[in-house]
């Protein structure tokens, strides 16, 4: 929640500089403190007037309504008319204030364990092992196929030579933060230069460590869609700083010794040309 608050003017100093706080930047620590708590009442009592908030936080309705200010301009909260069961007296309905989605998303969510005990019990239905590994990446190619046509549209108006880039920020609009990085041909100086597809994030990488086949799928796709022959190199959900994936230039098939030493075998590659890697040094 504090990552959502963060308010202009906080003087930041470099990593492992022992700076005394001043008192202003512990004035502002402490405010940020009590509008998690404002939020952390919300979450566990539900929408709440101003009213409410200062008795159950030992605070005056005025200081409240500043730090309810702050969190709605950061779209964290929402004023709205409280509701009344029953029949109401005269007067304008109170006010309350909800977390919204956002909000809710600032605290801990259980999505990425809801997401593994589903796939884990997709491979025990059929009584796991080589058919709960198939299975599983039977839903991981549906999954990733239906994202990739989401991209199709992008990727074929771009020019053959810049289709990666058309790819990297269609998957920076899901959340990817994908760039390409051009590199030279190994083979031969004056050939075309090929490409490095880095994705900077993964939503799912914390399930793909438990789950290779989301990765592998993933690649897959971007084969197709850029049609050709396309190389991972690394992935964070393997503990690399970045998922990196290897464009070979247009019409052109990467050869063996093209490959960083170590990379994953993928569409198009020989099984027994290739390991998993095992280091993160090919990425940017």
């Amino acid at each position: 929640m504090r990552e959502h608050l963060a308010q202009d003017g906080a003087a930041e100093t470099a990593p492992g500089c022992a700076v005394p706080a001043t008192a202003a930047e512990v004035l502002l620590e402490g405010h940020r403190a009590t509008r998690d708590r404002v939020a952390r009442s919300i979450l566990d009592h539900g929408p709440s007037s101003a009213a409410d908030l200062a008795s159950r936080l030992g605070l005056t309705a005025a200081a409240v309504r500043r730090h309810l200010d702050s969190l709605a301009a950061a779209g964290l909260v929402e004023s709205r008319e409280q509701r009344v069961y029953g029949s109401r007296g005269r007067g304008r309905p109170a006010k309350v204030f909800a977390l919204t989605e956002s909000g809710r998303d600032a605290f801990y969510q259980a999505y990425d364990q809801i997401a593994a005990d589903a796939l884990r019990w997709i491979s025990e239905s059929v009584g796991g092992g080589k058919a709960g590994e198939e299975a599983v990446a039977a839903f991981a190619r549906a999954r990733f196929a239906k994202q990739g046509q989401k991209y199709l549209s992008s990727v074929e108006r771009a020019a053959a030579g810049h289709r990666a880039e058309a790819l990297a920020e269609a998957l920076s609009a899901d959340g990817y933060a994908a760039t390409v990085r051009r590199v030279p041909s190994a083979a031969a100086a004056k050939a075309p230069a090929g490409a490095q597809l880095c994705q900077h994030h993964c939503p799912v990488a914390h399930i793909a460590e438990q789950f290779p086949q989301l990765c592998e799928a993933e690649t897959e796709v971007f084969s197709q869609l850029l049609g050709t022959h396309v190389q991972r190199l690394a992935t964070i959900a393997h503990g690399d700083g970045v998922c990196t994936t290897y464009v070979p230039a247009s019409g052109a098939a990467p050869s063996s010794a093209e490959r960083a030493p170590g990379a994953v075998p993928t569409a198009g590659t020989s099984p027994n040309e290739t390991a998993r890697p095992r280091g993160g040094n090919s990425h940017d």
